[in-house]
């Protein structure tokens, strides 16, 4: 059952108390492979351990007081390399083809120039997954480089990766 996700997201910071709705996003995504790198048997503790881990400011999106998405923001490096963040983004199947993904993009933009950081850095957007790739060029990402071979795609094998970035 889709929904219809007017109005539009709300977000707030991820709280302990959300792992359970979280792991209702994250599992099934990592589960089915072909958009993240973890192992589609990733257990829960594992998964929450990292997604909530305190080196990241993780958020939900939610609709009605339903989490529909969730995404982390953290900085891509140490020290001299901590002005550039990371992220990474879940939408729950439910609400994919929505604009929960595009929402929390652009949220999460704004948010990570708000922390204080000068870019934000893709290291690993699998190519084949290509609603990933067309939403971030849409949010204004370039593709600086691309790894070939670097995942183990369930269905199609060995595929590249990209990196992509935006100056905040």
């Amino acid at each position: 059952m889709k929904l219809d996700l007017k109005p539009v997201p709300e977000f707030r910071r991820a709280v302990f108390q959300d792992k359970e709705e979280l792991w209702q996003i994250i599992h099934p995504i990592v589960q089915e492979g072909g958009t993240y790198v973890f192992d589609p048997d990733t257990d829960e503790e594992s998964m929450m351990a990292y997604w909530l881990d305190s080196d990241k400011n993780t958020y939900v999106a939610e609709v009605g007081g339903e989490i529909l998405g969730t995404f982390y923001i953290k900085a891509n490096q140490p020290d001299l390399g901590n002005h550039i963040c990371n992220a990474g983004f879940m939408v729950s199947k439910k609400a994919a083809g929505r604009g929960i993904g595009k929402a929390m993009g652009r949220f999460a933009l704004e948010e990570a120039k708000r922390l204080g950081y000068h870019g934000m850095q893709f290291n690993f957007v699998i190519k084949t997954n290509e609603k990933a790739v067309n939403l971030w060029k849409s949010l204004g990402f370039r593709v600086i480089g691309e790894i070939p071979e670097a995942y183990r795609h369930p269905q199609l094998g060995m595929v590249p990766a990209l990196i992509m970035y935006q100056k905040l």
